[in-house]
Formats: C-alpha cells, structure tokens, sequence
C-alpha cells in the first residue's frame, strides 16, 4: 500500500554554504541524509531529532515543519488526520516515545511563591547556611531518650533505614535497554558527585555500577528481570514499581532485538527474547500480598534498606498510597502523566492518568488526616522541569523529586519522541553500538552535575526569599504557595490560596 502520509517536517540544505563533508549523513541515525552527487534529504525519515543540524560545519541545515495547507477544523486538526492515516495504512497502534505533549494545564506554571519581604528575608541565601540535605524514609513521631549509667543521654528511639539526600532531587527510573548502559554510567556519576540517587529501572543493574551501590535505588517490577540478592543489597534503596506515569494500567515491552549479550545477562533473559512485564505483579493482588513483597525484600536487605512503591498519578491515588504506607513501605513515589517513557500506546499516554499536582497535594492531605504522614517520605515525579518546579512540590507535600525527562535533555535529548525505535542519534535511548558510543559518560555525568548544582542555587536563593534556611522548613508549606488563574475546585484539591489573599 502507498503511504499517503506527507513528511512532519522540510530538511532544507543551503548549498552554497554545504561543503559536502557528510557528515551530516555519518550522523543521521534514522535514513534522512543520503549523498549523492550532494546531500539530498530524504524528507519522510526526517524526526527532528537536530543531531545533523547541531554537527553542520557550516550550519547549512535547517529543518521546519511541514505546514500542508488542510483546511481548518477545530475538531479535525492535522495531527489527529495524520494518525488516523497512519493507521489506516499499518493497522496498529501508534507508539511514542517522552511525555504528554499535549497542552493541558501545567499547574506548576499556576503556581506562584508567597515570598518574605519585611521579616527574615536573607542577605545573601548563597553565603548564608541553607541546607537542601533531606533525609528518605520512614521517620518515629517522637524521639526517646533515656541516662545511661554514665549519666548521659542516649536515643532509645529505634531509627528506620533512611537514606540521605544532599540535593532534595533524584534521577528517574530509566531501565538498561530502553536507553544505554552509557547514560546509566552517566547517571551514577552524577549521582555520587552530587549526593543523591539515580534508578536503575527494570532492567537490573549492569556489574559496571556496582562500586556505586550507596547512590542507586534498584528496582522490582513485575517481570523481575534481574532480581536477585546481590542486586537487591547492591543499593542505598529499593522500589517496587507498581505503574508509571506515561502509561497507567500498562506494562513494559523491551523488544528481543535490543537484548544483546550484556542486557541477557543483567536482566537473566535469553539473547534475542521479548523482555515482557505485565501490568499487575503476578503476586500480588492486594494490600496484605503488597506487605508481604515489602517485607520479603525488607528480609532479603536485612532491614538495612528503605523499600519504596512506586505508583502512576490516578483518581484514586490518596487512597492507594495510604495502603500503601499501612503495607509496610518507607517511600512513597507518585508519578504523574506529564511523565517520560521509552515507549508507550499514544493513547494511553495522552489520555489516562492526572496531574501530579494535584495527586501529590492529595496524597499529602489523606496521610496527614489518616495520622500516618511521618510514615512513609513522599517523591514526586512526573513533569519536574526546572528549580521552581521543584520548590513547588515540597511545599505542596514532596520530600523530593525526580527528574527524567530533564536529565535526558541535559546530556542531549532532543525530544523527537522516537526512542521506541532504537534509532535515537545522540547514543541515549539505543543500544546500537555505532550510537551508544556517541554519548560520553564522563562529558554527561558533568552536564548532570552542573544541573544539579545550578537548580541546588537557585533553590537556595528560593529559600531565602522565604526567610527560611533549610528545605524541610519548606516542605508541606502550602500557606506559601498562591494560586493564579486557577478555579475554585482546582484551589481546594490542591490546598491553596489565590494570589492576593493573605493569611
């Protein structure tokens, strides 16, 4: 059948500039560039993913939409004729890679900070101690202390396994196969210079990151791919993902093709084989089969580690994650549905889930009425795009964040949002070797940290505008959040204030 669908977007090449190096066509990891007696572009493969455009000598390339003139319909937009298209010609469903793109609300940008202008502003919140140190875990309502015999005070209060933060920010749960073990080195290093955590996802943790099992949270999920003790204890933290954010009620799907030697023996599958995860854990089907998965790796760590879940932004969350805490675990991660992913049905990831906005604020509220927030520490995930992001979520309720998405740009994702197929150009969601040795790790893990440095700055300026010096005193604040341009209801759930309110 031939395709009736136009190219997304126009490669034009100034030629007069073009010095014919091709180098442009060495980088094209989708079919775009070919060279003939010049380069001639190959418009339908083009997914702007900019890798020629960014290595171009001479900057000769430019690349635009395609702007077909369909007639207007607010009902019948271009993307929704070109999917429609698209199936008609394959009869299957559409895959994406990334985030919603969609523009529903971001809540985040409705959002403002009640800053202290009269009393206690700082001075200079970048000389002046701040403290982002936040610790992750299960934390007694009240400490005990006793004399000794020596008549000195000592803690009788028996301590959960906690896990220090020095920035309140962790990388998101990326698994080795849906991007290269070379961002996982990135993520580690990264994640040992700035004092926090990267995730492996579920596709086990490859021997080369074993040195940095004091900054990585290894992962359970239902396939169970690479799970074993030593796994399980090579780690400062253990999650059990029970769903996502990009695609709620879906399970992962790592096709054979990408499994080589190295991925077969870290996750423990046959080269070549579909590593398949469904959606439900096949033990578990309710909150006393939860507890009992909590506790058997509680077992297996010998009560050394904390044990998060892992839960996708949905109706019901509040009432999820307190069944959660009462299981047993220490963590709470909620994931919202501006969330990234390797692949997932475009349906499911632009239609299913909510805001993680409003899902943290109501998880917040129902731990705090149930008595039970201390508990269980609370991430958030799911859209974190900048500092002021970030100081959003601890005052709506997070301990901490995650990034995903904004650690994947900084060490060069463009966004193209084709990481399903395993052409990704810049070596980050491929495990092609001509492309995984494109991305540096030791370059990356730089790029990470000075993120992480740059947004721990800004925060620090965050905290003394608000008169405060450390980020606990921030967290759960919502009497320093006020909203704008936000309805009634959406004030409520979320537990704030219109701007111009006062106290």
């Amino acid at each position: 059948m031939m395709s009736e669908l136009p190219p997304e977007f126009i490669v034009k090449i100034d030629y007069d500039r073009c010095r014919r190096c091709k180098r442009c066509v060495m980088n094209c990891s989708f079919g775009c560039m070919q060279f003939k007696d010049r380069v001639v572009p190959e418009h339908k493969n083009c997914v702007a993913c900019h890798r020629c455009t960014t290595f171009c000598p001479e900057s000769a390339i430019t690349i635009t939409s395609n702007e077909l003139a369909y007639k207007e319909n607010a009902n019948w937009m271009p993307e929704i004729r070109k999917n429609i298209l698209k199936q008609a010609q394959t009869g299957g469903i559409l895959l994406t890679g990334m985030g919603n793109p969609k523009p529903y609300q971001i809540l985040w940008d409705h959002m403002l900070i009640d800053a202290c202008q009269v009393t206690n502003p700082s001075i200079d919140p970048l000389r002046e101690p701040m403290e982002l140190r936040t610790f992750i875990g299960r934390k007694p309502d009240r400490l005990e202390f006793a004399h000794n015999k020596d008549g000195e005070i000592d803690l009788v209060t028996e301590l959960q396994p906690q896990v220090k933060l020095d920035v309140p920010i962790l990388f998101g749960a990326m698994s080795y196969g849906a991007v290269s073990l070379n961002v996982h080195r990135a993520l580690a290093m990264a994640a040992n210079r700035s004092g926090t955590l990267m995730n492996t996802g579920e596709g086990g943790l490859h021997k080369d990151l074993y040195p940095y099992a004091g900054n990585i949270i290894v992962q359970v999920a239902s396939g169970r791919f690479g799970v074993h003790s030593e796994y399980l204890n090579t780690s400062a933290m253990v999650e059990i993902k029970i769903g996502q954010g990009a695609k709620p009620g879906i399970g992962g799907h790592l096709p054979g093709e990408k499994v080589g030697e190295d991925i077969s023996k870290t996750r423990m599958i046959p080269v070549g084989t579909d590593a398949i995860s469904p959606a439900p854990h096949h033990d578990i089907y309710s909150i006393e089969d939860l507890s009992q998965l909590i506790f058997a790796i509680k077992e297996a760590v010998d009560y050394t580690k904390p044990v998060s879940v892992k839960i996708s932004a949905v109706h019901n969350v509040a009432a999820i994650a307190s069944g959660i805490v009462r299981a047993g675990a220490d963590v709470v991660t909620i994931d919202g549905f501006k969330g990234g992913t390797g692949a997932s049905p475009m349906v499911i990831r632009d239609n299913v889930g909510i805001p993680i906005e409003l899902a943290l604020a109501a998880v917040d509220q129902r731990l705090r009425d149930e008595g039970i927030r201390n508990n269980a520490s609370i991430i958030c995930a799911g859209g974190i795009r900048s500092s002021g992001d970030v100081a959003k979520a601890i005052a709506l309720g997070a301990d901490a964040t995650v990034i995903g998405t904004a650690a994947l740009v900084a060490i060069g994702c463009r966004i193209c949002q084709k990481c399903y197929t395993g052409n990704c150009a810049w070596g980050i969601a491929t495990q092609k070797p001509e492309l995984t040795r494109r991305l540096d790790p030791q370059v990356s893990a730089q790029r990470l940290s000075n993120l992480l440095t740059a947004w721990s700055l800004e925060l620090k300026e965050i905290l003394g505008s608000l008169g405060v010096n450390s980020i606990e005193s921030l967290r759960g604040s919502r009497e320093r959040l006020r909203g704008i341009d936000l309805d009634e209801q959406t004030l409520k759930l979320l537990g704030i204030k219109p701007a111009g309110v006062g106290q």
